[in-house]
């Protein structure tokens, strides 16, 4: 893997470093580029894994629809590394990859069903600046979603603005993690039309 990042990597060290190498090896069969990139501010890397373990443990959301919004926000964002990670993890989690697949072009692609395409919809309109979540459009997922579905599904896909924004501007790319377990290619989006 090149060092595409706009920091150089630290070299992890000490007790959480081997921790944090441990945990790593376990998830991803190694230890990421990223963690070095990452090292220079442990607080800030231990507070984020932290608050993304959080996150991953919410449970009110169907967790196909919580994967399609992660990786349809990561896709917008165009992070890479996290359209990766995200399809890795929906694999190593049994969640529905020929779906998660097609994310990034859901517009196109005609494997989702009308909820999950309002929740990309919602994961899109979200993240863009200024928002362009529409009454409309929360009215229509209240229909299927409950409140606390909603709340979840607007906090993730905020989550994963804040990741996805940091990586892009530290030029933190794809770490070919789906590579590495034999998944299909990512499709590649489709254009964006307004």
């Amino acid at each position: 893997m090149t060092n595409t990042a706009r920091i150089p990597s630290a070299e992890i060290t000490g007790v959480y470093g081997a921790l944090v190498k441990t945990f790593s090896r376990r998830m991803f069969g190694r230890v990421p580029d990223s963690m070095g990139y990452m090292w220079h501010n442990t607080r800030v890397l231990k507070d984020s894994m932290a608050f993304g373990q959080k996150v991953h443990k919410w449970n009110r959301l169907d967790p196909d629809l919580a994967s399609y919004a992660t990786i349809a926000t990561a896709a917008f964002v165009g992070c890479s590394f996290c359209v990766d990670l995200n399809y890795f993890l929906a694999h190593n989690e049994g969640l529905d990859t020929a779906k998660a697949r097609e994310v990034p072009r859901w517009r196109e692609s005609d494997v989702f069903t009308p909820l999950e395409r309002r929740v990309m919809e919602y994961a899109e309109a979200m993240s863009q600046t200024p928002s362009a979540v529409t009454d409309e459009l929360v009215e229509a997922l209240l229909q299927d979603l409950d409140p606390a579905s909603l709340l979840e599904l607007t906090s993730r896909v905020g989550f994963m603005n804040a990741t996805a924004r940091s990586n892009v501007a530290l030029g933190i790319r794809s770490e070919e993690f789906a590579d590495s377990c034999g998944l299909a290619p990512i499709a590649a989006p489709g254009p964006v039309t307004a």
